[in-house]
């Protein structure tokens, strides 16, 4: 599991395919193409372009929502909102080979994913982030203390990756609760050079591993 997850947001800026470029350029060997609202062309048309350049690079290839393009795609899984199809019925789809994400924001929401086989949980929002619509509770570093205190008695042991509003000074406050690793749209985005923001972000959370 990477400890850097970078989720795609179309900016007047940068397309889909730039901010997955510059992110890649910058080390991250994670990427979730997130395009909501976009019609099937454009998951044809953008999910090839990033699946080749996910391939390219060495970089795991997740799409948000979408199971019925992964296999098309040829993405390495998928990630599932609450309100998307279950983990479980997603993974009777795709089978075995594939990787199946899920978005928490309780200990509840964990303990399902779990309980239906995730093999990872998206857990936020860690603040406040205009990248993402209907935004859950905000968790703050005492949630995801309580959260994973609450995985670690329920005997869950599934990475946890902190989302939303994440900023490169978060990141040893954030990584000291324990959480596996931060997934980011708009900080990488709005950097000045997303390149060398997205190098900076890798060096605070492998700065973090060795403490």
């Amino acid at each position: 599991m990477q400890n850097l997850q970078f989720i795609t947001h179309y900016t007047p800026r940068y397309s889909y395919v730039d901010g997955v470029c510059m992110a890649l350029e910058g080390g991250c060997r994670w990427i979730q193409l997130r395009m909501k609202d976009a019609t099937d062309e454009d998951w044809e048309r953008t999910g090839r372009a990033v699946g080749n350049l996910c391939r390219e690079y060495g970089a795991t290839f997740i799409l948000d929502d979408k199971v019925e393009w992964v296999k098309p795609l040829q993405a390495d899984g998928v990630h599932l909102g609450k309100n998307d199809m279950p983990v479980d019925e997603a993974r009777v789809l795709l089978g075995k080979g594939y990787i199946i994400g899920g978005t928490a924001n309780t200990l509840e929401d964990v303990a399902l994913h779990a309980q239906r086989g995730a093999d990872y949980i998206g857990c936020g929002p860690f603040r406040f982030t205009t990248t993402k619509e209907r935004l859950a509770p905000i968790l703050g570093l005492d949630g995801y203390r309580a959260i994973l205190r609450g995985m670690e008695e329920k005997g869950i042991r599934l990475p946890l990756i902190a989302i939303g509003g994440i900023t490169r000074a978060d990141i040893p406050a954030l990584m000291a609760t324990g959480i596996s690793g931060v997934a980011l749209s708009g900080t990488i985005l709005q950097a000045e050079e997303p390149k060398a923001e997205t190098e900076a972000l890798i060096a605070a959370l492998n700065s973090c591993k060795q403490l």
